[in-house]
């Protein structure tokens, strides 16, 4: 007899779970997740920066923000384990003009949405933050000091428990083999570990997720793109850095980096970078950020770097680099909960509370909901972020 589930959530991510602990929380208890891997966080949760931030150029992605930072800050309240946020801050750095106005034109959009603590800076004040910064033609910058770091396996960890306790059920090792639907409406999932019969699937599969939609005959508009992280070694001959160094962007570049225990773990996007299930990490890389980080920290020039000790993972990038939120035009039963471009983790409390709001209730007060359906793209409402690291 085949097992029956309210909800089935496929993916056991960081978003998977946060929505299974958002929807037992609104008491749906009947909630199977299913991880194809033998223990969560291999895809791309494991392999995230954990940064999160508000300092966001649209509504939507300031509101998602408003809604997970503070969330991260109780998580231990709400789940009975640690987040790991540290709020030290997000400093980005302008060397131009464009640049500045672009943060002024930001800093009054997140404040008219209520995030009220979002600072520009002079160049003095950078300086103030970290004197090695090579600051001849930083200009000024903004920072939001609640902006930071999460732990994101503990809180994926945190989510799942805490859904457990309330009900819900974890397959790992366990691969969904299709989705069924009857006249475009979803009527369970076929996998190996046997069939499941539920009216309510959500698609949480990270990178995979096209594939996923497309075994209940739905188009997603969701392709991985590799992204490598540099971890130095510790520091040797260094001049001390501050004590809470917060994340650094150089605008100029886009080059960023953050302390990782007696390290550096830094970042950049390669524009070279092509679309597709790469996740390799290329030792070429570190010369190329390497030289990205000794051109605004002379000191970085003798850093460290074991590139057996770097990594890669993939974002599920969106076309307009915005998540896609909600069911399925034509699938009925069917949610997406994808394409973050990157943000999957520090959105993951506001995207459980939405898809959560979305299948009980069928609206949510997170965000305008239609702001992130997959219609947007047919309709000529796809969304400009610039703010993308």
């Amino acid at each position: 007899m085949a097992k029956t589930a309210d909800v089935v959530i496929i993916g056991a991510g960081i978003v998977g779970s946060s929505i299974a602990f958002h929807l037992t929380e609104a008491g749906v208890r009947n909630v199977l997740v299913i991880e194809r891997e033998t223990r969560q966080g291999l895809g791309s949760t494991g392999k995230s920066m954990g940064g999160v931030r508000a300092q966001f150029a649209t509504d939507v992605n300031i509101r998602m923000s408003i809604y997970s930072i503070p969330f991260f800050a109780r998580f231990e309240e709400a789940t009975g384990h640690p987040s790991g946020y540290k709020p030290r801050g997000y400093l980005f750095m302008a060397t131009n003009d464009s640049h500045m106005s672009y943060l002024r034109k930001n800093s009054a959009r997140q404040n008219a949405l209520g995030l009220k603590n979002v600072e520009l800076l002079s160049p003095e004040d950078i300086r103030r933050v970290m004197p090695q910064l090579r600051s001849d033609d930083i200009i000024g910058g903004s920072f939001c000091p609640t902006d930071g770091f999460v732990d994101p396996e503990s809180v994926m960890t945190g989510f799942m428990a805490r859904a457990i306790e309330r009900g819900a059920t974890l397959w790992r090792g366990t691969e969904v083999t299709g989705i069924s639907t009857s006249h475009a409406i979803v009527s369970g999932v076929r996998t190996t570990n046997g069939d499941v019969q539920a009216p309510i699937v959500v698609n949480a599969a990270g990178p995979w997720a096209a594939a996923v939609a497309r075994m209940a005959g739905a188009d997603l508009p969701v392709q991985p793109l590799r992204r490598m992280l540099v971890l130095t070694e510790p520091f040797s001959g260094l001049p001390g850095l501050p004590e809470r160094l917060p994340m650094i962007i150089d605008m100029s570049t886009g080059w960023h980096f953050r302390q990782e225990g007696l390290g550096l773990l830094m970042a950049w996007a390669d524009p070279d970078q092509q679309p597709g299930f790469r996740a390799d990490f290329d030792p070429a890389f570190v010369e190329k950020i390497l030289t990205h980080a000794a051109a605004r920290v002379p000191d970085f020039a003798n850093l460290a770097v074991n590139p057996r000790r770097c990594w890669a993972g993939l974002y599920e990038m969106s076309p307009d680099h915005h998540a896609i939120l909600g069911p399925a035009p034509e699938v009925r039963g069917l949610y997406f909960a994808n394409g973050f471009s990157g943000h999957g983790v520090m959105h993951s409390p506001a995207t459980g509370r939405i898809l959560a709001d979305l299948i009980v209730h069928g609206e949510t007060q997170v965000i305008d909901a239609q702001d992130l359906n997959v219609q947007r793209f047919a309709e000529g409402r796809a969304i400009e972020e610039t703010a993308i690291l």
